[in-house]
């Protein structure tokens, strides 16, 4: 049986990571805003409905991996206060995983995005 109370509460709870992460973690922000532009794009260009689910999967998939590249980094900081050279590599890591993921995400809203663009333009 579920239990209504508790799935309320860990929504709740998730809520409030993603507030977290919207009001402290500049680079969550910057990922929102670019999301929001392909949104934006994805309902006034002409793309079939597996383009767009594609381009939301990006679009998640690039922010859920900031959020996990954000609870690494902060669960480093928590477990051994100052400089060290293995954490910094730890953290440059996790990083470099959210790069990949927006790299590849970028590559793919190209793809899908720019015929889009270029035939509403008519270039």
């Amino acid at each position: 049986m579920i239990n209504f109370k508790k799935l309320g509460v860990s929504f709740k709870s998730a809520f409030k990571g993603l507030g977290v992460a919207i009001k402290e973690e500049q680079t969550f922000q910057v990922q929102i805003m670019v999301g929001l532009i392909v949104l934006i794009l994805m309902f006034i260009l002409p793309l079939e409905s597996i383009e767009r689910v594609i381009l939301i999967l990006l679009i998640t998939l690039v922010l859920g991996m900031e959020l996990i590249n954000s609870q690494i980094e902060r669960i480093l900081d928590f477990s051994h206060l100052g400089f060290h050279p293995k954490i910094k590599r730890i953290k440059d890591l996790s990083a470099a995983a959210v790069l990949v993921v927006s790299l590849g995400a970028i590559l793919g809203g190209l793809l899908i995005l720019a015929p889009a663009l270029l035939k509403v333009l008519n270039i």
